[in-house]
Protein backbone atom coordinates (compact mmCIF):
# COMPACT_ATOMS: atom_id res chain seq x y z
CA UNK A 1 0.00 0.00 0.00
CA UNK A 2 0.97 3.36 -0.87
CA UNK A 3 2.34 5.81 1.88
CA UNK A 4 -0.47 7.85 0.37
CA UNK A 5 -3.49 5.75 1.13
CA UNK A 6 -1.72 4.96 4.87
CA UNK A 7 -2.50 8.54 5.82
CA UNK A 8 -6.02 8.89 3.90
CA UNK A 9 -6.94 5.56 5.53
CA UNK A 10 -5.67 6.86 9.34
CA UNK A 11 -7.47 10.38 8.25
CA UNK A 12 -10.66 8.46 7.85
CA UNK A 13 -10.34 6.46 11.19
CA UNK A 14 -9.67 9.52 13.15
CA UNK A 15 -12.63 11.20 11.98
CA UNK A 16 -14.92 8.17 12.20
CA UNK A 17 -13.54 7.90 15.87
CA UNK A 18 -14.23 10.94 16.83
CA UNK A 19 -17.57 11.62 15.42
CA UNK A 20 -20.62 10.65 18.15
CA UNK A 21 -22.71 9.72 15.84
CA UNK A 22 -22.81 7.61 12.40
CA UNK A 23 -20.92 9.86 9.83
CA UNK A 24 -21.48 9.70 6.08
CA UNK A 25 -19.59 9.73 3.42
CA UNK A 26 -20.14 12.82 2.19
CA UNK A 27 -18.90 14.34 5.45
CA UNK A 28 -15.97 12.54 5.30
CA UNK A 29 -15.30 14.12 2.35
CA UNK A 30 -15.89 16.98 3.64
CA UNK A 31 -13.97 17.30 6.95
CA UNK A 32 -10.87 15.56 5.18
CA UNK A 33 -10.67 16.88 2.09
CA UNK A 34 -10.26 13.60 0.30
CA UNK A 35 -12.31 12.90 -2.97
CA UNK A 36 -14.98 10.26 -2.70
CA UNK A 37 -13.36 7.62 -4.18
CA UNK A 38 -10.04 7.86 -1.59
CA UNK A 39 -13.18 8.02 0.51
CA UNK A 40 -14.45 4.78 -0.32
CA UNK A 41 -10.84 2.94 -1.14
CA UNK A 42 -10.31 4.35 2.63
CA UNK A 43 -13.61 2.99 4.18
CA UNK A 44 -12.29 -0.12 2.39
CA UNK A 45 -9.19 -0.49 3.86
CA UNK A 46 -10.50 -0.11 7.55
CA UNK A 47 -13.32 -2.87 7.11
CA UNK A 48 -10.86 -5.41 6.30
CA UNK A 49 -8.09 -4.21 8.88
CA UNK A 50 -11.13 -4.32 11.53
CA UNK A 51 -12.60 -7.64 10.62
CA UNK A 52 -9.34 -9.20 11.82
CA UNK A 53 -10.23 -11.24 15.01
CA UNK A 54 -7.32 -9.27 16.69
CA UNK A 55 -9.55 -6.33 17.36
CA UNK A 56 -12.69 -5.76 19.43
CA UNK A 57 -14.46 -3.51 17.13
CA UNK A 58 -15.22 -3.30 13.74
CA UNK A 59 -16.44 -0.58 11.31
CA UNK A 60 -20.23 -0.76 10.44
CA UNK A 61 -22.49 1.17 8.40
CA UNK A 62 -25.56 2.46 10.49
CA UNK A 63 -28.29 5.26 9.51
CA UNK A 64 -26.66 5.84 6.67
CA UNK A 65 -23.04 6.55 7.68
CA UNK A 66 -20.14 4.91 9.00
CA UNK A 67 -19.04 4.19 12.87
CA UNK A 68 -16.96 1.59 15.35
CA UNK A 69 -18.52 -0.68 17.07
CA UNK A 70 -18.03 -3.32 19.31
CA UNK A 71 -18.06 -7.07 17.67
CA UNK A 72 -21.11 -8.59 18.20
CA UNK A 73 -19.29 -11.24 19.75
CA UNK A 74 -18.27 -9.42 22.30
CA UNK A 75 -21.91 -7.72 23.35
CA UNK A 76 -22.57 -9.93 26.14
CA UNK A 77 -19.62 -9.64 28.28
CA UNK A 78 -19.43 -5.64 27.12
CA UNK A 79 -23.48 -5.27 28.03
CA UNK A 80 -23.46 -4.73 31.99
CA UNK A 81 -20.95 -2.05 31.85
CA UNK A 82 -21.28 -0.24 28.13
CA UNK A 83 -25.00 -1.53 27.51
CA UNK A 84 -27.50 0.84 25.58
CA UNK A 85 -27.63 3.69 28.22
CA UNK A 86 -31.29 4.85 30.03
CA UNK A 87 -32.33 2.05 27.80
CA UNK A 88 -35.38 -0.04 29.01
CA UNK A 89 -36.78 -1.94 26.62
CA UNK A 90 -39.74 -1.49 24.38
CA UNK A 91 -42.69 -3.41 25.31
CA UNK A 92 -44.71 -5.48 22.85
CA UNK A 93 -47.10 -3.13 22.49
CA UNK A 94 -44.42 -0.83 21.56
CA UNK A 95 -42.99 -2.89 19.38
CA UNK A 96 -45.74 -3.92 17.40
CA UNK A 97 -46.14 -0.48 16.74
CA UNK A 98 -42.83 0.35 15.97
CA UNK A 99 -42.87 -2.56 14.00
CA UNK A 100 -45.88 -1.60 11.98
CA UNK A 101 -44.47 2.05 11.23
CA UNK A 102 -41.42 1.11 9.95
CA UNK A 103 -42.74 -1.67 7.33
CA UNK A 104 -45.88 0.41 6.52
CA UNK A 105 -44.18 4.22 6.49
CA UNK A 106 -45.53 6.66 5.95
CA UNK A 107 -48.42 5.70 7.95
CA UNK A 108 -51.21 7.39 10.20
CA UNK A 109 -52.52 7.07 13.01
CA UNK A 110 -55.41 5.91 12.39
CA UNK A 111 -53.89 3.35 10.12
CA UNK A 112 -52.08 1.94 12.66
CA UNK A 113 -54.62 1.54 15.17
CA UNK A 114 -56.73 -0.34 12.61
CA UNK A 115 -53.56 -2.63 12.20
CA UNK A 116 -53.28 -3.27 16.13
CA UNK A 117 -57.18 -2.62 16.84
CA UNK A 118 -56.42 -0.52 19.49
CA UNK A 119 -55.63 2.95 20.56
CA UNK A 120 -52.22 3.43 19.27
CA UNK A 121 -51.88 7.08 20.82
CA UNK A 122 -49.81 5.92 24.00
CA UNK A 123 -47.37 4.03 21.89
CA UNK A 124 -46.92 6.83 19.35
CA UNK A 125 -45.50 9.44 22.15
CA UNK A 126 -43.46 7.22 23.88
CA UNK A 127 -41.89 5.86 20.33
CA UNK A 128 -41.32 9.38 19.30
CA UNK A 129 -39.76 10.58 22.90
CA UNK A 130 -37.40 7.94 22.62
CA UNK A 131 -36.86 9.73 18.76
CA UNK A 132 -37.32 5.95 17.00
CA UNK A 133 -39.93 7.54 15.00
CA UNK A 134 -40.60 11.03 13.95
CA UNK A 135 -44.00 12.98 12.00
CA UNK A 136 -42.68 12.92 8.37
CA UNK A 137 -46.10 14.57 6.91
CA UNK A 138 -49.19 14.69 7.03
CA UNK A 139 -51.61 12.76 4.51
CA UNK A 140 -53.61 14.65 1.69
CA UNK A 141 -57.32 13.49 2.84
CA UNK A 142 -59.75 14.53 5.11
CA UNK A 143 -58.70 15.97 8.48
CA UNK A 144 -54.91 16.15 7.03
CA UNK A 145 -53.85 13.11 9.28
CA UNK A 146 -50.16 13.25 10.60
CA UNK A 147 -48.11 10.53 9.08
CA UNK A 148 -45.12 8.48 10.96
CA UNK A 149 -42.17 7.06 10.00
CA UNK A 150 -38.90 5.87 11.34
CA UNK A 151 -35.41 7.91 12.38
CA UNK A 152 -31.48 7.09 12.54
CA UNK A 153 -32.43 6.27 15.81
CA UNK A 154 -34.80 3.29 15.28
CA UNK A 155 -32.06 2.17 12.51
CA UNK A 156 -29.02 2.72 15.07
CA UNK A 157 -31.10 0.70 17.59
CA UNK A 158 -31.76 -2.44 15.23
CA UNK A 159 -28.35 -1.98 13.50
CA UNK A 160 -29.25 -1.22 10.29
CA UNK A 161 -28.00 0.89 7.52
CA UNK A 162 -31.31 1.48 5.91
CA UNK A 163 -34.48 0.85 6.07
CA UNK A 164 -34.55 -1.66 3.13
CA UNK A 165 -32.17 -4.04 5.46
CA UNK A 166 -35.57 -4.87 7.65
CA UNK A 167 -36.13 -8.47 7.43
CA UNK A 168 -38.68 -9.40 4.29
CA UNK A 169 -41.89 -9.96 5.39
CA UNK A 170 -43.91 -13.29 4.76
CA UNK A 171 -47.34 -13.56 2.57
CA UNK A 172 -49.52 -13.30 5.78
CA UNK A 173 -47.69 -9.97 7.20
CA UNK A 174 -47.36 -8.90 4.05
CA UNK A 175 -51.21 -8.49 3.70
CA UNK A 176 -51.50 -7.13 7.41
CA UNK A 177 -48.42 -4.32 6.69
CA UNK A 178 -50.18 -3.30 3.29
CA UNK A 179 -51.38 -0.05 2.46
CA UNK A 180 -55.29 0.20 3.16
Amino acid sequence: MEPESWVDTALVEAVIYLENDAVDDKTIAAITGLSPERVHEALARLREIYADSRHGVELVALAGGYQFSPKACLAEPLQSRYGRRNENKLSRAALETLSIIAYSQPVTRGEIEGMRGVSAEGMIKLLASRELIRVVGKRDAPGKPVEYGTTKDFLKLFRLSSIAELPKLDEVDREKYADE
